[in-house]
C-alpha cells in the first residue's frame, strides 16, 4: 500500500514526532511503500511557546530517509499543493491530529488531495484538554471530512463521535502503541537503594496536576521526600514556585525548567524511587512505560489510559485525579517500610510487538 504520513518528524522532539517516525519504519517494515510529509515551520511561537525542534545530535530514535520538511503554517498554498501532489501518489494518507490549531492547514491538504486517496484523522487528542472557544467546530470540520477518524482511548472515541454524529467518517480505536526514546537505558542496577525522591517528567500544563503534587508533597507525604519537576513549562514556572514557597517545601522541590534530552533521562530515574504522573486529566501517554523501561513504579491518577498501563499494587499505585489528600497517601503508603523496593521489583519493560500488530492492523484495514 502507498501510504503519505503527514505529520511531526525530526527534527522536531517529543512523543508525536517519535511516534509519527515510528509508524512510518513499521509500516516500511511491514511491506508497505510509505512518505512522510512533515514540517518546515509547525506552530507560531505564540501558540506553542516551547522548544519545537532539537539538533542533529539529539535525536530521539532513528529517523525516517523519506521525510520531506516543507510543509509551514504561514503558506496556504503549501498545503494544497501537498495535498494534490500525496492524492495523486497515495492509497492512504494519515493526518497525525494533536491541537485544533492544524486544522486549517489539515483541511487545505484535504482540498488538494479531494477523493484520490483514503485519509484518516489520527487523533492523538481530539479536543484540548484546556480548550478554546472555536475549539469544538475547528475539530467537527476535520473530522467530518475525512473517511476515518482513529483514536487511542474509548473516552477519546466517545468525543470522536460526538463530533462525526451524522457524516460518513468511520470511527475505530486502537491503544497507543509503545514508542519510546531509542537512548533509553536499561533498568537500573540498584535494587536495595530507596532515595526519597520522586520524579514528575515532562511538558507541565495545568492539566498535568503539578500542583496537586505539591500540595499533596506538603500537606500529608513523608516530610523527607523530595521532589524534581523536569520539563517545559506552559507559561514558565513562576507560578508553581510561589506555590511551593507558599505551602513551605521550596526546599524540597527542584525545578529543572527546559527540555530535556533523551540521553539525560537515566540520571533523573537514577535519583527517583518513582515516576509520579499527578494528572487531572489523560488521553494516552507513554511515561508510564518509559518509566518502567527504567525499572520504576509509578505513582498515577485514574486518568485517561494510565490505569490500563500501571497494575496496581504490582508495579505502581493509583489514586483520584485533583486529589491532594489521595495522592498524599498513596505517596505515604509507596514509602511505608519495603513498598518502594517491593513495587520497583515488579516492574517489568512493556513488550511493543503486540501492540504495534493490533495498531497497524486497524489503522490500514
Amino acid at each position: 500500500m502507498r501510504i503519505s504520513l503527514v505529520g511531526p518528524a525530526h527534527p522536531y522532539k517529543g512523543g508525536g514526532a517519535r511516534h509519527t517516525t515510528e509508524l512510518a519504519h513499521r509500516l516500511t517494515a511491514r511491506g508497505d511503500d510509505v512518505g512522510i510529509e512533515s514540517w518546515r515551520s509547525q506552530y507560531p511561537s505564540l501558540l506553542y511557546p516551547g522548544r519545537q525542534t532539537v539538533d542533529a545530535d539529539e535525536a530521539e530514535g532513528p529517523t525516517y530517509p523519506r521525510t520531506r520538511c516543507r510543509l509551514a503554517w504561514y503558506q496556504p498554498a503549501g498545503w494544497w499543493r501537498t495535498g494534490r501532489r500525496i492524492g495523486r501518489g497515495s492509497d492512504l494518507v494519515v493526518l497525525t491530529v494533536f491541537t485544533p490549531v492544524q486544522v486549517p492547514p489539515y483541511l487545505g491538504i484535504l482540498g488538494g488531495i479531494g477523493y484520490r486517496a483514503r485519509t484518516v484523522a489520527l487523533c492523538h487528542n481530539v479536543l484540548p484538554h484546556e480548550r478554546g472557544p472555536v475549539d469544538v467546530a475547528l475539530m467537527r470540520a476535520l473530522l467530518r471530512r475525512v473517511d476515518v477518524v482513529l483514536t487511542h482511548s474509548p473516552e477519546q472515541q466517545r468525543l470522536a463521535n460526538g463530533l462525526i454524529d451524522g457524516a460518513a467518517a468511520e470511527s475505530r480505536m486502537a491503544e497507543l502503541p509503545p514508542h519510546l526514546p531509542e537512548t533509553t537505558a536499561p533498568r537500573l542496577p540498584d535494587p536495595g537503594a530507596v532515595h526519597g525522591h520522586l520524579l514528575f517528567l515532562g511538558f507541565v500544563r495545568p492539566y498535568k496536576g503539578v500542583d496537586v503534587l505539591l500540595r499533596a508533597l506538603a500537606e500529608g507525604a513523608p516530610p523527607e521526600v523530595t521532589l524534581t519537576v523536569a520539563g517545559e513549562f506552559w507559561g514558565g514556572s513562576a507560578e508553581l514556585r510561589a506555590l511551593a514557597a507558599d505551602l513551605g517545601i521550596a526546599d524540597r522541590v527542584e525545578f529543572r525548567e527546559g527540555y530535556i534530552p533523551a540521553k539525560e533521562m537515566s540520571g533523573l530515574f537514577a535519583r527517583a524511587d518513582a515516576l509520579v504522573l499527578p494528572y487531572r486529566s489523560a488521553t494516552a501517554t507513554q511515561n508510564v512505560w518509559l518509566a518502567h523501561e527504567h525499572g520504576r513504579p509509578v505513582i498515577a491518577t485514574r486518568a485517561g489510559t494510565l490505569p490500563g498501563h500501571v497494575t496496581e499494587g504490582v508495579d505502581g499505585l493509583l489514586c483520584d485525579p485533583g486529589d491532594a489528600a489521595d495522592l498524599a497517601r498513596v505517596i505515604k503508603d509507596f514509602y511505608s517500610p519495603g513498598e518502594a523496593l517491593r513495587l520497583r521489583a515488579g516492574v517489568r519493560p512493556v513488550a511493543p510487538e503486540p501492540y504495534w500488530a493490533s495498531y497497524l492492523e486497524t489503522l490500514t484495514g
